[in-house]
């Protein structure tokens, strides 16, 4: 085969790979077999391969992924991604009709489409082919997400139409079908794994993956809400949706219409809120918008939402169904959770059956009684709850639902504090002290790598581990003796818990899980008093000395260092060599002092890590968010969009790794 041969053969195969695929994907109707197309797709790939200066970062060998993308470069917008004014009622609607009309007339129509509730995403075309990928982020900069994007097979990489303007983008919605996201979650659950919560989540964190292979793996798809550029073949939004299909995109014919008026309007809302429980996407609403482009140059924008535009929000969907029973659980703190169990049913596209009760409070105000039907929704479409009970259908004889006098567990009588009970038993509850193990082990405490919740619970239930002190004796002969762990598995485990006795004191005391003491007060403690020794002999007043340490939070550290069990158990960790006094850092000068910092992005002299202990040394406060209070924004490469736009809002300072130099003397 010649050059030009090659040449041509290989577009012809991204031609008809490209119509093959938009057949498939797009109008699920294939016109060839899986077979066909795979041997197509390999002749297409050997070619490239061997005749590699015809590489086309669109070809539709492209999609398969195989790029892996360590951070993402925050882009800006050429047009902002506003959000949309929500409303809830035909009250609303019709009071924004009117407001449009007052503004414009009544010279226009309404363009009326199903709200895809996905993750929304610009694409840009230069000559009709793909470039590049960026998510709303903050409305003026986003994630380029362009490899991930490119492995979304309903969206065209290459638009052939003689209309398609030098620069376009489209924006819309990155969506997992519920029949994909089912079949995900079905493959989890064989493997052992948790499964997904919802299409939604699992699409906006596919589409933030790493590697593109993952996402190319899981099938995203975009669906088109607007179409943006200088020369824009239609004029009106209908136009523009009707010319996206013609172009090849993933849009519903069903799901969008013309309007004349609110009637029309309600029509299509009143047909959708049925409909769309049979439909292949999770929707949570409809957008109404003036269909005229230049009505809506007209109407312009606020501050956040177009004026031109609305959201109509689907009341919460509600389902009935039988409570099999009420579970109380127990925490980490030894707060007492009601969880109601029911038979299972299908909300926002996610198999659903169980929800919290939270507290007493809540099983009397709903009256709750054994065997109830009750009616459950899912709060901001994400969290299960129960509503409300239909009381025509509870049987006669049937028993209230009452908060147990004693641990489920233990069998400890519970204290009751404001509208919570507490279990007080906190050295004898099998939950709180593998959830107290689990907390000890995790990341932001004493970082143990091998020490999973199933691996706690595993330690737990053996007898071998009972609090943290337990986990210093452990052996590998006791390891390996139980079931999945092997001699590498054991000897990971045992590195992991030696390296912990390096964490600094103030990682051992948030680690030590004490109510109230986050890791922020467990720094501000250390940093005060030097070593958890000098904590424990605190009093209460001394404690409140502390910055951001009140009442309450003194009188819990005061009793949790006053408990015998808590003290035997400390100097078993003394013993095992764990830290329980500050390193004497090198002299630092206090030129932070009262300064608060939000740290964003990455840097050329510290990690993240380091740099926050730093500021803390010169005398400053870091926080994780930006707000009135704050000093300064140190902004590294790539910083949080949101952090810096609030930052900018409020007028504080954005400064640099050189700034900060120098503000401490270094620069």
């Amino acid at each position: 085969m010649t050059r030009e041969q090659a040449k041509r053969r290989i577009e012809e195969l991204r031609k008809l790979l490209n119509r093959y695929n938009y057949e498939y994907y797009v109008l699920a109707k294939p016109s060839i077999s899986d077979y066909e197309f795979d041997m197509l797709m390999k002749e297409l790939q050997k070619l490239e391969q061997q005749w590699p200066e015809f590489y086309d970062p669109n070809s539709p060998t492209q999609r398969v992924g195989g790029t892996v993308t360590k951070e993402f470069p925050v882009k800006r917008h050429k047009y902002p991604m506003y959000s949309l004014d929500n409303s809830y009622s035909f009250a609303d609607l019709k009071a924004w009709d009117e407001r449009v009309r007052r503004a414009i007339g009544n010279d226009f129509t309404y363009c009326v489409e199903l709200k895809y509730d996905g993750t929304s995403l610009s694409v840009e075309y230069r000559n009709g082919r793909f470039r590049e990928a960026i998510t709303r982020g903050d409305g003026v900069q986003g994630d380029e997400v362009t490899n991930n994007a490119r492995t979304i097979r309903s969206l065209p990489l290459v638009i052939e139409a003689p209309d398609v303007p030098d620069e376009l983008f489209v924006r819309g919605e990155v969506l997992m079908a519920i029949k994909n996201f089912e079949r995900i979650n079905a493959e989890r659950k064989a493997r052992g794994e948790e499964p997904f919560m919802n299409p939604r989540n699992l699409a906006a964190g596919t589409l933030k993956q790493q590697d593109s292979r993952i996402v190319a793996q899981r099938g995203l798809d975009f669906v088109p809400w607007q179409m943006l550029g200088e020369k824009l073949p239609v004029k009106t939004q209908f136009e523009a949706m009707n010319k996206l299909i013609e172009w090849g995109f993933l849009i519903h014919r069903e799901a969008f219409t013309l309007a004349h008026n609110l009637d029309e309007v309600m029509d299509f809302i009143n047909t959708w809120e049925v409909k769309r429980f049979e439909f292949d996407y999770q929707t949570d609403g409809i957008v109404i918008k003036v269909n005229e482009f230049d009505k809506q140059r007209e109407l312009g924008f606020t501050a956040k939402y177009p004026r031109w535009a609305i959201a109509y929000k689907f009341p919460a969907e509600r389902k009935a169904t039988k409570l099999l029973r009420v579970e109380f659980q127990v925490g980490r703190t030894g707060k007492v959770t009601p969880v109601a169990i029911f038979e299972p049913v299908i909300l926002g596209g996610t198999v659903v059956q169980r929800a919290s009760l939270h507290n007493e409070d809540i099983i009397k105000a709903l009256d709750l009684h054994e065997g109830d039907t009750v009616f459950v929704e899912k709060a901001g479409e994400v969290i299960p709850q129960v509503v409300a009970v239909d009381k025509s259908k509870r049987q006669p004889g049937a028993k209230p639902i009452r908060f147990p006098s004693e641990c489920p567990v233990c069998h400890t009588p519970l204290v009751k504090i404001d509208a919570n009970y507490y279990c007080v038993n906190t050295a004898g509850c099998a939950p709180q002290q593998i959830a107290a193990l689990e907390h000890f082990v995790s990341r932001g405490a004493m970082d143990i790598e091998g020490l999973g919740k199933e691996t706690v619970e595993l330690l737990y239930n053996q007898g071998l581990v009972h609090t943290p002190a337990d986990l210093y004796d452990l052996t590998k002969e006791q390891l390996i003796r139980l079931e999945g762990i092997r001699d590498k598995t054991a000897e990971n485990i045992l590195r992991g818990i030696e390296k912990s006795k390096q964490r600094p004191p103030e990682k051992l005391l948030y680690a030590l899980g004490i109510p109230h003491v986050g890791e922020s007060t467990a720094k501000k403690l250390i940093r005060r008093f030097g070593s958890i020794d000098r904590i424990a002999r605190a009093s209460v007043e001394e404690l409140m000395q502390t910055p951001d340490v009140g009442q309450v939070v003194a009188e819990s550290i005061y009793k949790y260092f006053h408990n015998p069990d808590n003290l035997a158990m400390l100097e078993r960790l003394r013993k095992a060599g764990l830290q329980f006094e500050a390193r004497q850092e090198a002299p630092e000068n206090n030129v932070l002092q009262g300064k608060k910092f939000v740290v964003s992005g990455t840097f050329q002299h510290f990690s993240r890590d380091q740099i926050k202990e730093d500021i803390e040394r010169h005398g400053g406060e870091v926080s994780s968010s930006v707000s009135s209070k704050t000093d300064y924004l140190l902004a590294g490469e790539k910083p949080g969009p949101s952090k810096v736009a609030k930052a900018q809002a409020l007028g504080i300072p954005i400064i640099s790794e050189e700034d900060y130099l120098h503000m401490t003397g270094r620069g």
